[in-house]
C-alpha cells in the first residue's frame, strides 16, 4: 500500500497558523492534498496532526486523519523522519485486522508545499522503486556555485570555503544541490528503521529553481504569493 503522509502540527510561531493559512485562495495544506490526489499514486492520503482545526481541513479536502499526533512528537525538536515512522507503524497496526496490507511506500509531503506538482510525485514514486534506491525526494541547483562561497571571520573579514577554486570558471565546477523541501518518498523499511535521508541510497527529483520556494516567514510567504500567481497567470 502507498500512502501520502502530510505533517501538519500546530503552533507555528513565525508565521502563525501557517499550515492552514490562505494562500492563493485555499488553506496552505490543501495545496498539498490536491497534489497527491491528482497523481494518482496513494492508496490513503494520511495527515499527521496535533491540531483540531488542521484536521478538520485536511478531511475537508479529501484526507484521512485517523490518528491524533502525540505530543512527543508534535515540539520544535521532532524531525520528519520519526514524525513519518510513527505514522506508519500506527497505520500497519490499525490495518492489521483487516483485509488491507501493510504500508509499502510511503511519500512524506509537506504542508506548505503550494509548488508541489502531481507529475513531480509521480517521478519520485519511478525513483524509489528502482533497484537499491531506499529514498527519492525533492532537489534544485543552488543557483551560485558554492565553490566560491564566502564566510565572515571573527574580525568580520571575508574569506573563501575553499580558496583553491578562487581562480576557477564557473562551468568547470561541479553543480550542487540541495534538498527543495518538498516531498520525500521512502520505502516503508527505511522509514520504519530512521535511516538517514541524504546517503547514495536516495534519488533525486531534479525541479526547476523557480517552483522552489521555502516559507518559514512573513516575507517568504509574501514572496511565494506573487510567484504563485505569476506561475498561474502563465498557464492561463
Amino acid at each position: 500500500m502507498n500512502v501520502a503522509i502530510i505533517p501538519a502540527r500546530g503552533g507555528s510561531k513565525r508565521i502563525p497558523g501557517k499550515n492552514i493559512k490562505v494562500f492563493a485562495g485555499k488553506p496552505m495544506i490543501a495545496w498539498s492534498i490536491e497534489a497527491a490526489k491528482e497523481s494518482g499514486c496513494f492508496d490513503k492520503i494520511i495527515v499527521s496532526t496535533d491540531d483540531d482545526a488542521i484536521a478538520e481541513i485536511a478531511e475537508e479536502y479529501g484526507a484521512e486523519v485517523p490518528f491524533t499526533r502525540p505530543a512527543s512528537l508534535s515540539d520544535d525538536y521532532t524531525g520528519t523522519i520519526p514524525v513519518i515512522a510513527h505514522a506508519i507503524r500506527t497505520l500497519n497496526e490499525h490495518n492489521a485486522n483487516s483485509n488491507v496490507g501493510p504500508v509499502t511506500h510511503a511519500c512524506c509531503i509537506y504542508a506548505t508545499a503550494p509548488f508541489v506538482q502531481p507529475a513531480d510525485i509521480k517521478a519520485g514514486l519511478e525513483q524509489v522503486n528502482k533497484a537499491g534506491v531506499e529514498y527519492a525526494f525533492s532537489v534544485t541547483s543552488y543557483p551560485f556555485p558554492i565553490q566560491r562561497a564566502l564566510r565572515l571571520t571573527d574580525e568580520q573579514r571575508v574569506t573563501m570555503f575553499q580558496p583553491e577554486h578562487f581562480s576557477t570558471r564557473s562551468q568547470d565546477l561541479t553543480e550542487a544541490y540541495h534538498d527543495a523541501g518538498q516531498f520525500y518518498w521512502g520505502r516503508a523499511a527505511a522509514w520504519l528503521e530512521q535511516k538517514l535521508l541524504f546517503t547514495p541510497a536516495s534519488a533525486p527529483v531534479i525541479l526547476p529553481r523557480h517552483r522552489v520556494q521555502d516559507i518559514d516567514t512573513p516575507e517568504d510567504w509574501e514572496r511565494a504569493e506573487w510567484l504563485f500567481k505569476a506561475m498561474q497567470a502563465m498557464n492561463e
